[in-house]
């Protein structure tokens, strides 16, 4: 679907909050006319009225994308609210958590579905999303919500629904990991001596750093872990404590995943 389609027939977000605003930002800088955007949002922040964007008025008649960004515990009251919505042959996209194409498909029985998980990174054009449809959702709307998610980051698609809580269990709650990482790295530095507040420079710029030279290297991070480790050294001697298979930083983080993965499958049941 072209661009211009796409602002004749209109688009309508439900929820604005960090990632719908983020996706909304994303799709205006790409040239989504602010006029063809219909936002659905109690608490709509108030820079959607100075870029000309509704929030209230009539819902377009045939809307060429019905986008949901609620949280996945308010999606039963969205669903049963907006199902004419989704009629024609409207593309639902989601970026709920947990909520299956099974839900959507009882809400929207005739639509083209597709489920998506950024991640909050999206939120500087720095995310990653997976995509899945359903059986109606054919060629053309893969690519138009492959389109609409590069909008804040990578985008990749999944073989099968089932590997998407394993997919939110590592790249949807990843980044709280990352940020928990630089908290416990800054106060471990301030535990040796340094000050607070140098500490916690250190630590982000660090992990920054570190995450942006795995991504530009495109190498296995095994590789670049032992380029940086010297025999004997400093950083063998803390990995030595990290990479314990009994409690070191491997074992705990298959448990933080699979507890994660377990809570999306419920969310989802």
């Amino acid at each position: 679907m072209e661009l211009a389609e796409l602002n004749d027939r209109g688009l309508v977000l439900v929820g604005c909050g960090r990632m719908g605003g983020a996706l909304l930002k994303g799709w205006l800088a790409r040239g989504l006319a602010p006029g063809a955007v219909r936002v659905i949002d109690p608490n709509a922040p108030a820079w959607l009225a100075e870029r000309g964007v509704a929030t209230e008025g009539p819902l377009p008649d045939d809307p060429a994308v019905l986008v949901l960004a609620v949280k996945p515990q308010m999606m039963s009251g969205v669903l049963s609210e907006r199902a004419a919505a989704g009629e024609g042959d409207t593309l639902v996209l989601s970026v709920a958590a947990g909520v299956t194409l099974a839900a959507y498909e009882r809400a929207f029985p005739d639509a083209a579905i597709v489920r998506a998980m950024p991640n909050t990174p999206a939120a500087i054009g720095q995310g990653i999303s997976a995509i899945v449809g359903n059986a109606r959702a054919g060629a053309a709307e893969m690519a138009l919500a492959e389109t609409l998610m590069a909008a804040v980051g990578r985008v990749v698609r999944l073989d099968d629904e089932a590997q998407m809580d394993a997919v939110t269990a590592v790249s949807g709650s990843g980044p709280a990991y990352v940020f928990h990482l630089i908290e416990a790295l800054a106060a471990a530095g301030a535990a040796e001596g340094l000050p607070p507040a140098l500490a916690l420079e250190l630590a982000r710029a660090t992990v920054a750093g570190a995450g942006a030279l795995a991504v530009a290297e495109d190498e296995d991070p095994a590789r670049l872990r032992e380029a940086v480790t010297s025999p004997g050294g400093t950083t063998a001697a803390g990995l030595a404590h990290l990479m314990d298979e009994a409690d070191g930083l491997p074992p705990l983080m298959r448990r933080t995943v699979a507890a994660a993965a377990a809570r999306g499958r419920e969310l989802g049941a």
